[in-house]
């Protein structure tokens, strides 16, 4: 048996699907917490709503370490999964496209296991909880203080601007039902999974988009601690005018994605 033969029977095994399930169920439940603390800073002013906060949030729960163990798992089969998907899949794809939907795969692979590591540092105990935002100001600092430092922050913030307007137009074609069997997209609930899907992906696109502008600003700026992560990004939205409204629509928003990725967990399209 080949590589590429085994690597695609794994794939598709069933015990990969059910951890990939868990897993996508996992990372719906850390995007509701998500928008959950985003609802506090636009209203209250308090919270981490970066992922790290959201998963130190549901470490502070009731069986909280258990839940959070559970979601290390889930988390590692996405990332075997979508790594293989990253190196076997979309085999049917021309090429162009097959290499599009492989990069698209393995970006996948990153976040997943950015993920799971910061799940296993808080259920662990050893940290791992927040600091997202003041780290990533740190590697902008060390970036801004390299040869041509500012033109790398620059690009960094021009990439994730990318992966936001990426998102966006996920949503607004809803490209995501290539992720989802047939049967999650008939019916009454099919249109709610496509509401969901489509105002999940525009506001996580409209989050991501400003952390890319604010590393922009940095850049512009020479300033690393205008770079920032989600939680930066969510409350400069809450400071501009109108901004606690704007920052609960994209709250609602985010929590629309954590429903979508439950429905998504139930009927993954495996390739």
């Amino acid at each position: 048996m080949g590589a590429s033969t085994a690597g695609q029977e794994a794939r598709h095994s069933d015990l990969l699907k059910r951890g990939a399930s868990v897993g996508l169920g996992a990372y719906g439940l850390v995007h509701l917490l998500i928008a959950w603390i985003a609802l506090q800073i636009a209203w209250s002013g308090g919270g981490d709503a970066s992922s790290g906060g959201a998963l130190q949030t549901l470490a502070d729960k009731p069986f909280g370490r258990t839940m959070l163990w559970i979601t290390v798992i889930g988390l590692l089969a996405l990332v075997v999964w979508q790594a293989a998907t990253a190196i076997w899949g979309f085999q049917e794809e021309d090429g162009a496209k097959r290499a599009r939907k492989r990069i698209s795969a393995a970006g996948r692979t990153v976040v997943y296991a950015a993920l799971a590591v910061s799940a296993f540092k808080i259920a662990s105990g050893s940290g791992g909880g927040g600091g997202g935002d003041s780290k990533q100001e740190g590697l902008t600092a060390d970036l801004m203080s390299a040869p041509a430092g500012r033109v790398l922050v620059a690009a960094v913030g021009i990439a994730i601007l990318a992966v936001g307007i990426a998102q966006i137009r996920r949503g607004v074609t809803e490209a995501f039902t290539h992720d989802l069997q047939p049967a999650a997209t008939t019916g009454s609930t099919g249109s709610a999974v496509l509401v969901v899907g489509r105002v999940g992906y525009v506001a996580k696109g409209v989050a991501v988009g400003i952390v890319g502008v604010l590393f922009g600003w940095a850049a512009v700026s020479y300033d690393p601690d205008k770079a920032g992560g989600l939680d930066d990004a969510l409350k400069t939205l809450r400071d501009q005018p109108f901004g606690p409204y704007l920052l609960t629509l994209v709250a609602l928003g985010v929590a629309a994605f954590g429903l979508f990725c439950f429905a998504w967990a139930r009927h993954p399209r495996t390739r």
